[in-house]
């Protein structure tokens, strides 16, 4: 066991006990009912100052071109939200399901987009060898736990969204601009792990 891995836990217990906090929702659902299931990894790295895992899709790509993402995607039938996020990783980053401790689910986020995304946290090893696939990731990178988990660091912007002003979360670590649906779950893991107590 890990000091980290230790901690989380604790959190992840404690912060999913009781009723949720008040938790960020997509300010554009208007009404859906129906979402396909996704799931992604919050993976935390296993040092004194943990970072969390994430990643730039490329501007070719079909769904969120050039946006900052946690490894993640679809679930295929018969996984659950723990398998997909691991295949996932796998997939995008070249991190074994091996090095992966799981710690469990989190609170599904429903986007205008039409998924349901299961956030799954998990700790890998400091050292964890990452090789990314390049039709997925341009870049990833490890944002500190401390910045981007701190509620001082997730500025509220707006913006025009079929003729009514829509609120979105964006938090700017050294010009990685993390918003939308990555934001909206760091928000929420937040709200949730009281990381900063």
């Amino acid at each position: 066991m890990s000091e980290l891995f230790d901690r989380l836990s604790r959190l992840y217990t404690i912060g999913h006990a009781g009723e949720p906090p008040e938790l960020w929702t997509d300010q554009r659902l208007d009404g859906m009912s129906e979402f396909r299931p996704a799931a992604v990894l919050a993976a935390f790295t296993d040092r004194a100052d943990p970072g969390i895992l994430l990643l730039h899709r490329p501007s070719n790509m079909r769904s969120h071109p050039g946006q900052i993402a946690f490894p993640g995607g679809s679930i295929d039938p018969g996984e659950t939200a723990i398998e997909a996020a691991l295949r996932e990783t796998w997939e995008e980053l070249g991190i074994g399901q091996h090095k992966v401790r799981v710690i469990g689910e989190s609170d599904v986020y429903e986007t205008h987009s039409g998924f349901a995304i299961t956030p799954v946290l998990g700790v890998v090893p400091a050292d964890v060898e990452i090789v990314p696939n390049p039709t997925e990731v341009a870049q990833w990178f490890e944002a500190p736990a401390d910045f981007v988990l701190d509620p001082a660091n997730h500025k509220q912007q707006w913006v025009e969204w079929e003729g009514s002003m829509r609120p979105y979360y964006e938090i700017d670590w050294q010009g990685h601009q993390i918003w939308g649906i990555t934001a909206a779950i760091l928000v929420n893991l937040s709200r949730r792990l009281r990381w900063h107590g």
